[in-house]
């Protein structure tokens, strides 16, 4: 998030909102320079931005707050952290953009932990702030001005071809391990929904999780008969993963296909896995690509996982806002999406035919955009 101490004139709004420029012109590589502006006029003084992740129990947005913490440190801008004291924890976020309007910050960078920071965020917007999402667009998507995120339905996907591919015709008794279940966020419905959709499983509605056939028939890879055991929130945490796989072995222990929200729910579903002896046999999959999950699917914790790029995020995001604050221009998306689109990776190190992976000695050498 961006600030500027001196007030901002119509005129300056109106050149800021008037201008489009795509990221592929923005230069954003090169907006670190010394400003030549008169002293005391706005492009003059530091930018302040606010960067507010999900939480900081999870190394995925620690690795955010670093990446921006480079791109601040490059720009000169003027970083403040703030995060959730959990996963889905709205209030401390809405708190957060609250103090970036009354400190007068250009921008927020913002990790959304549900839908009631949106009335927040138009305040924000209300007030001059630019705002940019990263990795969760908010609900719906145009109460950012934009996100920088993983194509999260594309790493659902990813994962779910590999899993057909890996089943060659066996019956897939499927346990979803998501991120909640007292609220909606397109993060949580575009991994399960790609995956179930990668797999071959009609998903009724995209955009929501659990109105799939709990049983019938997957078309992907050569194709087989499935049965979905359930559902358990784990909230993106280890503990919650492991409770979350207890539960679902409680009801049927013969589950052998596991999708997880992201890997260190992975990572406890697998211990909860392999207490109840039953690790071997089990695809276990995920989303996120961090050093930690990327050692776990080369050890075998994780079959295979989707790599995404939270650094980049971070470092495009202050980069824009500098942008913005500099010339008026704005970044735009990517096309046919409504984000820009950061990339993403299957990392595997059993490859699967017709689906582009990359090995975990790759992926360690990129993890989170290193």
């Amino acid at each position: 998030m961006l600030s500027s101490k001196a007030p901002r004139t119509m005129t300056h709004r109106l050149l800021a909102m008037g201008a489009v420029l795509t990221l592929g012109t923005l230069s954003l590589t090169a907006c670190g320079g010394t400003s030549t502006a008169t002293p005391g006029s706005a492009s003059a003084e530091k930018v302040g931005v606010s960067l507010i992740v999900k939480t900081t129990t999870n190394p995925f947005f620690v690795s955010m707050q670093d990446g921006a913490k480079k791109a601040a440190a490059a720009e000169g801008v003027d970083l403040k952290l703030a995060a959730g004291k959990a996963d889905g924890d709205e209030d401390t976020q809405i708190q957060a953009i609250e103090n970036a309007i009354s400190k007068g910050d250009k921008g927020i960078l913002i990790t959304p932990n549900g839908p009631s920071v949106v009335d927040a965020l138009k305040k924000a917007r209300d007030a001059g702030l630019f705002v940019i999402a990263l990795d969760t667009p908010p609900d719906p998507a145009d109460a950012a001005d934009i996100t920088f995120a993983t194509d999260n339905f594309a790493a659902g996907e990813l994962i779910g071809k590999w899993t057909a591919a890996q089943l060659g015709g066996e019956k897939a008794t499927i346990a979803l391990v998501d991120l909640f279940d007292d609220k909606v966020v397109s993060v949580d419905y575009n991994r399960d929904q790609g995956f179930l959709t990668g797999l071959g499983i009609d998903t009724v509605d995209v955009k929501k999780n659990g109105d799939e056939a709990k049983t019938g028939t997957y078309t992907g890879g050569k194709g087989g008969d499935y049965e979905i055991v359930g559902s358990q929130a784990s909230q993106g945490a280890e503990d919650g993963g492991r409770t979350a796989m207890e539960t679902l072995l409680a009801k049927n222990p013969d589950i052998n296909v596991v999708y997880t929200i992201n890997e260190p729910a992975a990572a406890g579903a697998f211990e909860a896995l392999k207490a109840a002896g039953k690790e071997k046999d089990v695809l276990v999959v995920s989303v996120d690509g961090g050093c930690t999950g990327v050692n776990n699917v080369k050890s075998g914790v994780i079959g295979a996982t989707a790599q995404q790029y939270p650094v980049k995020m971070a470092e495009l995001g202050v980069k824009a806002i500098v942008e913005l604050a500099k010339t008026g221009q704005k970044p735009a998306n990517s096309a046919g999406l409504d984000f820009y689109n950061t990339g993403v990776e299957l990392v595997t190190d059993k490859p699967a035919d017709g689906i582009k992976s990359i090995t975990t000695t790759e992926a360690s050498d990129i993890c989170w955009g290193k």
